[in-house]
C-alpha cells in the first residue's frame, strides 16, 4: 500500500511541471490574444474617425430653460389664473389624446370652482359604467366623483391611433419628466427647493418644434417624427405640434400665444401631480420656525439648569 502511494505522488510531481508549462502556455496565448483584441479595436476606432462617425448624442440636445413660476421656492404658491386657463388648454388641446386617469373631477374645488361649476364640468364628459343588471357596461355623463377619462380604450388602441406610440397619461408627468441637472447644480437645489425640472421641460418641449435639426443629427431622424432638440429620449418624437397660436381662447386677456399656452398647461400638470405642494410648503415653513424657537428655549433651559454644577 505504501508503495503504491508513493507511485502516485511520484507521478503527481512529475506531472506537474507539465501543467505549469501548459497554463503559462495559455495565458500567453490568451494575453496575445486579448493584445490583438485591443488593437483591433483601436485600428476600428481609427476608421470610425476617419470615416466621420462619431459617439451618440446625449440627449435632450437642448438644456431646458430655468422658468420663474409662482410654485417655487419655500414661499410658492398656485396662481388660481393660471391653473385655470392651463385647465382650458387640457380640456381643448390636450386631452383628445392624454387622460388623467388619477385626477378627480372634485379636485377642480381647488382651482377656484364652486361644486355646481364641478358637476357641470364632470356632465361634458362620457364615462362608461357598469355593469347593470343585465350585466352590459353602459355610457352616462360624468359626475364630480368620477376621474378623467383616457380618450382611448387601452394603450394598444392608444399606440395604434399615434403612429405606434400610445401618449402617456397626465396625472404624474410633471414629476416623472425631468432632465438631469447635473454636478454642481443638484447641490444648490437642495438649498433653494429647486423642483420645477418637470413645468420647465414640458415648457421647453411644447415650445421647441419648427426648429431645423443640425446634419450630424439629420439621419437619426425617422419617418413620421418631429425633430425636438428638448425631448429627452431622443431626437424626435412621435408627437406632432400639438398647439400654435391662438388656438386656445382666454376669457381673462392673457396672451394666446404658444409660449404661454405652454406655461399654463405646465402649471396645471405640476397641480395635477402634486395638489397639495402649496400647503406643504406653508406646513414645512411653520414647522422650521417652530424647530428654531424650540432650540433656543432648550439652549436657555440647558444653560439655567446647569448654571450652578461646576465643569
Amino acid at each position: 500500500m505504501k508503495t503504491l502511494l508513493s507511485a502516485f505522488l511520484a507521478a503527481g510531481l512529475m506531472a506537474m511541471p507539465l501543467g505549469i508549462a501548459s497554463a503559462q502556455e495559455n495565458q500567453g496565448s490568451g494575453a496575445s490574444v486579448e493584445a490583438n483584441s485591443d488593437a483591433a479595436t483601436e485600428d476600428a476606432g481609427e476608421i470610425a474617425a476617419e470615416e466621420g462617425h462619431s459617439e451618440s448624442p446625449h440627449y435632450p440636445l437642448k438644456k431646458p430653460e430655468e422658468l420663474s413660476w409662482s410654485f417655487a421656492g419655500p414661499f410658492g404658491h398656485w396662481d388660481i389664473a393660471q391653473l385655470q386657463r392651463g385647465l382650458k388648454v387640457y380640456k381643448e388641446v390636450c386631452s383628445a389624446c392624454h387622460g388623467m386617469r388619477l385626477v378627480a373631477f372634485r379636485n377642480l374645488e381647488d382651482l377656484g370652482y364652486n361644486e355646481a361649476q364641478v358637476k357641470a364640468f364632470a356632465a361634458e364628459y362620457t364615462i362608461q359604467d357598469g355593469p347593470n343588471a343585465d350585466g352590459e357596461m353602459f355610457d352616462r355623463p360624468g359626475i364630480a366623483s368620477d376621474y378623467f377619462p383616457s380618450p382611448f380604450p387601452n394603450p394598444e388602441a392608444a399606440a395604434a391611433a399615434n403612429n405606434g406610440a400610445a401618449p402617456p397619461d397626465f396625472s404624474l408627468l410633471a414629476k416623472a419628466r425631468a432632465v438631469e441637472r447635473g454636478f454642481p447644480t443638484f447641490l444648490f437645489d437642495l438649498f433653494s427647493q429647486y423642483q420645477e425640472a418637470g413645468p420647465d421641460y414640458i415648457h421647453a418641449l411644447l415650445t421647441g418644434y419648427d426648429q431645423e435639426p443640425p446634419a450630424e443629427i439629420a439621419d437619426l431622424i425617422q419617418d413620421g417624427t418631429y425633430y425636438n432638440p428638448y425631448f429627452i429620449s431622443g431626437p424626435a418624437l412621435a408627437m406632432p405640434t400639438p398647439i400654435a397660436d391662438d388656438q386656445v381662447e382666454y376669457p381673462d386677456g392673457a396672451p394666446q400665444t404658444v409660449d404661454q399656452y405652454s406655461r399654463d398647461v405646465s402649471a396645471f400638470m405640476m397641480w395635477a401631480a402634486e395638489p397639495h405642494l402649496a400647503e406643504r410648503k406653508a406646513t414645512g415653513f411653520v414647522v422650521m420656525i417652530f424647530l428654531v424657537v424650540f432650540a433656543g428655549l432648550l439652549f436657555v433651559v440647558k444653560r439655567r439648569v446647569w448654571a450652578g454644577t461646576p465643569h
